[in-house]
Formats: structure tokens, C-alpha cells, sequence
């Protein structure tokens, strides 16, 4: 292990801001109640949002610190700035402490967001130290972790949530989970979670078949339902087939062994990007 000199590269990559993908789930109902004139609604909505790349990011470095020996005997993990010794443990811990301090402080003021926030930190943490060890219950966490930053993007700015939308956060969520452990799985047997063992290949098969096919049947009906429809016309029907593309592409990238990184492997293929272009301006085709 190499000294630490904690460079200001190594904290940013001890954020992990890529990972702040993930967190645009905070911008979907804002985005689908097309309120986004209101410019005091987008500021609560970017507020949450940060408060969110904040407490994830912070959540990042206590995992980092409570596996950093483990981590320094895996393959790939041992690169790490805690476990390859980038950055010293004590400076991790303060920004860790100092990014739960902006967190907060951007949620100031709104209760159902610090709660939200509170549930995030707690549920993320307790999979950090012990859940991520139990099958089914790890990647309903993760999935719940989606649909928190959802609902902080709707409940918690005045965004009336809409029920399809949320019955498709939750599938795409766990489609999203159980890819992440079939594409864990293609590591050698020594590098794996301890969790793969009770996870058959066929059975994540199953799993990821069942989610994604859930999503695909919850956002149809959500693009032909009288709500949207009345909302945004014909135009989320034609989204569907960008969607589906969408998840096959990333099925077949997960079967390669990708989608372990779900941030970081949705944006390496230009496929999956080229889909997501697509797919909004589609959605903005009527501002166009």
C-alpha cells in the first residue's frame, strides 16, 4: 500500500461523481409534470438533487473506509484511494463529515426531504455493514435508494407523484439491481460477493427477465393512459420503443459483463446514449 498523500484528484474520485448519474432520478417528476417554468420549483428540485450527490458521495467514503482492508486484497477494488492508501483515513472521514453538513444544510427548511435523506443514509449504510450479505433484501435497498430520490423530486417539492411513474421507478429499480449482480457474477469465483453464492445464474436470469419486463409493462401503460396522454399527447407512446431498446441493449451489455458500474457503463455505450438523446427529444419534440 502506497502512502497516502490524499491529492485532490484522489478525493474527487473518492466522491465518486459519477455516480451522481444516478441521481437524476430527482429530476423525473419534474420532468413528466413539465413544471419546469416555475423557476422556484427547479431550485428546490436542483436543491434536492444536491443534497442528494452529497449524501451519496458520503455514503461512498464510509463504505470505502469500513472495507478498505478487504478492498486492498481485491483485484479491481484495490484501487481505490482508501484501499490503495491515495488518501489518508482521517481526511476522508472530514470530507465525509463535511459533505453530511451540505447535505443538510441544502435540505434546510424541508422536512419530508431531510427525512428522506435520513432514510437514504440509514438504509445505505446498514447494506454497507451487514445487508448487503442477505439475498433479495441487497438490491431492494439499492432499488430503494432509486425511489427515494424519486420521491424527494415529487413529495418533497410539491410535485404530486404520478402512480405509473412510480410503479416504473420501482421495476427499472430492481431490473437495474439484480444487473448489477449478474454482471458481478462474471468475476472469478475469488473476487465475487460473498452474496453471489446464494444467487444461481439462471435465478438472476429469472429476476432481471421478470423486473425488466414490469418496467416495460408499467411505462407502456403509463404512455397510454388518459393522465399522460391528456398531459403530453402521443408522444410518450413512441418513447416505448426507444425504451425497450434501451433495456435489451443494456441487457445484452450486462451479459458481457458489464452494468456492474450501472453510472459508469450506461455512459460508455453510445448505443444506450444515442436511446436516451432519442428518447428526450421525442418527449421535447413539442417545444422544438
Amino acid at each position: 500500500m502506497t502512502s497516502s498523500s490524499s491529492s485532490p484528484l484522489a478525493l474527487i474520485r473518492l466522491m465518486r461523481p459519477h455516480q451522481w448519474l444516478k441521481n437524476v432520478f430527482v429530476f423525473a417528476g419534474l420532468v413528466f409534470s413539465q413544471n419546469w417554468q416555475d423557476t422556484a420549483l427547479d431550485l428546490r428540485v436542483l436543491y434536492a438533487f444536491a443534497a442528494f450527490c452529497c449524501l451519496s458521495s458520503m455514503v461512498y467514503i464510509i463504505n470505502d473506509w469500513h472495507d478498505r482492508a478487504s478492498d486492498a486484497l481485491h483485484p479491481t477494488k484495490r484501487h481505490r484511494p482508501l484501499a490503495s492508501g491515495a488518501v489518508a483515513v482521517p481526511v476522508a472521514l472530514v470530507l465525509a463529515g463535511l459533505l453530511l453538513v451540505a447535505g443538510l444544510l441544502l435540505a434546510a427548511g424541508n422536512r419530508t426531504l431531510l427525512a428522506l435523506l435520513g432514510v437514504y443514509t440509514v438504509l445505505n449504510l446498514a447494506y454497507s455493514w451487514r445487508l448487503k450479505q442477505v439475498p433479495v433484501v441487497d438490491v431492494s435497498i439499492i432499488a430503494s435508494g432509486f425511489m427515494l430520490r424519486l420521491l424527494a423530486g415529487t413529495v418533497a417539492v410539491g410535485i404530486p407523484p404520478s402512480r405509473w411513474l412510480l410503479l416504473t421507478g420501482i421495476f427499472v429499480a430492481l431490473f437495474l439491481g439484480f444487473a448489477k449482480r449478474k454482471a458481478e457474477s462474471f468475476h472469478e469465483e475469488g473476487s465475487q460477493r460473498a452474496v453471489l453464492a446464494h444467487y444461481p445464474p439462471a435465478l438472476l436470469d429469472t429476476f432481471m427477465a421478470v423486473t425488466m419486463t414490469a418496467t416495460l409493462a408499467t411505462y407502456s401503460l403509463f404512455a397510454t393512459s388518459p393522465e399522460a396522454q391528456l398531459q403530453h399527447g402521443e408522444r410518450l407512446l413512441y418513447t416505448v420503443p426507444v425504451v425497450i431498446f434501451g433495456m435489451l441493449r443494456y441487457t445484452y451489455q450486462v451479459h458481457r459483463g458489464r452494468g456492474e458500474d450501472v453510472a459508469r457503463d450506461m455512459l460508455r455505450d453510445p448505443w444506450i446514449l444515442a436511446a436516451g438523446v432519442l428518447w428526450l427529444a421525442i418527449f421535447l419534440s413539442h417545444r422544438l
